[in-house]
């Protein structure tokens, strides 16, 4: 399926490189890397770029670029899936996934790649599994290996591989409190026009689970209102049919983290109410320069507080000077972008309304107008969409398990149009 595996840094430059089915030439490395050059952002480059022998596949995260050529017809998909759940494993051993972090743990990763994929097909890629197999990155196991030269990879078969039918839960799991823990996390994108309308809004939600219970669980996951929920995406434990049937999650759980599901829903287009902050922003021109009110209003939100809450106005390029003065929070002018940063922390729905208002001066006579704003901001314990979990029942085992449920919204791409 793959032929190859490419990690390149910001710069282009290949920190990485596996192969599975003889040695790719680096060139292709470069040729993607034009191709990159020629776009305005990372984010524009096609997820795959044709050439005369392969098809460049990637993704990009957190500033890195998994690059995989595939010479061989093959579903697109699967492959896009199959890097993603790469980063995904990278990010469960070292919690972050950044050049240094690659390069600190290098046999560690190279060592995940063989387990993870075997001549170009994917092998194994449950955490649980490979944490049963090539020990986490520790101080202490860094000392031993750097001193003692000792390899990270599990000298013994896994405990209760051999026996368990569920290739993502090993057997004989035991636990003295029994538990499990889901976070819902929904990601809001929203574009508002000039005239408050909204032009587009839809949240991205997932729900990340942590199953501390003992033995092999059957679990049961009901919601208040499954129906909301649509383009659902599944760990391979959730009974898709029954799913389908019921709206209703059945599923073995791994043992420890995991991503029970991710989903899309569509928010309502009626009015800027289905919004939890809506920014009025009103923006008047003139001769060099212009004036600008800024104000944020919390509406649908539960009462619960806006946290981390910075808006970025960006300005044009000849803009020489900013005055301006804010009643919550505090912002700055950043004179390489051209655009202010305001930083307002927290606000509490009993807080009075946040305001930015002031001015700037500009070289040109008659300064561009159409400026896009854009707000990042979380919600803790709060769901955009409505989703709640309603019961989790339990079969085939006969203790009680403690459940607990998290809710977060946060700001994607949260624009507004002025």
């Amino acid at each position: 399926m793959i032929d190859s595996l490419f990690v390149l840094n910001p710069s282009g430059k290949i920190i990485i490189e596996k192969h599975w089915r003889g040695l790719i030439n680096r060139q292709l490395v470069d040729y993607f890397n034009e191709q990159v050059s020629n776009q305005l952002s990372h984010e524009e480059v096609l997820p795959i770029i044709s050439t005369p022998k392969y098809q460049l596949v990637h993704v990009y995260r957190s500033g890195l670029t998994f690059l995989s050529p595939v010479s061989k017809e093959v579903d697109a998909l699967l492959v896009l899936e199959f890097l993603h759940r790469i980063v995904d494993i990278l990010a469960e051993y070292f919690g972050e996934i950044a050049e240094i972090s690659i390069k600190d743990n290098f046999d560690i990763v190279y060592q995940l790649l063989e387990e993870m994929m075997d001549y170009g097909y994917p092998l194994t890629t449950e955490p649980n599994a490979l944490r049963e197999m090539i020990v986490p990155p520790n101080i202490i196991n860094k000392v031993i290996s750097q001193v003692a030269g000792v390899t990270s990879v599990s000298q013994h078969v896994p405990n209760g591989s051999t026996i368990s039918s569920i290739p993502w839960r090993k057997a004989g799991v035991k636990y003295t409190n029994n538990e499990i823990y889901f976070d819902v996390i929904e990601e809001i994108d929203a574009i508002v026009d000039s005239n408050g309308a909204i032009v587009s809004s839809e949240t991205h939600g997932l729900i990340q689970a942590n199953c501390r219970l003992s033995g092999m669980p059957d679990l049961t996951l009901n919601f208040v209102n499954p129906r909301i929920l649509d383009d659902c995406s599944f760990h391979p434990c959730v009974r898709y049919n029954k799913f389908e049937r019921e709206r209703i999650l059945s599923f073995v759980p791994p043992d420890g983290h995991f991503k029970l599901m991710s989903y899309r829903v569509n928010l309502p287009h009626q009015n800027t109410n289905a919004l939890p902050v809506y920014v009025k922003p009103q923006i008047f021109m003139g001769n060099n320069g212009g004036k600008f009110d800024i104000s944020i209003i919390i509406r649908n939100t539960d009462g619960k507080p806006v946290e981390n809450v910075l808006l970025v106005f960006p300005l044009t390029q000849s803009v020489t000077n900013v005055n301006a003065s804010c009643n919550l929070g505090s912002y700055i002018f950043d004179p390489v972008t051209k655009s202010i940063k305001w930083d307002l922390g927290k606000i509490e729905t009993k807080d009075r309304t946040p305001n930015l208002s002031g001015n700037f001066s500009c070289l040109e006579q008659t300064p561009e107008s159409g400026y896009t704003i854009t707000l990042d901001f979380v919600i803790n314990m709060f769901a955009i969409s409505g989703l709640k979990v309603d019961s989790l029942k339990l079969y085939n085992e006969g203790y009680k398990p403690y459940k607990g449920v998290r809710s977060m919204t946060k700001a994607g791409k949260y624009q507004i149009r002025t």
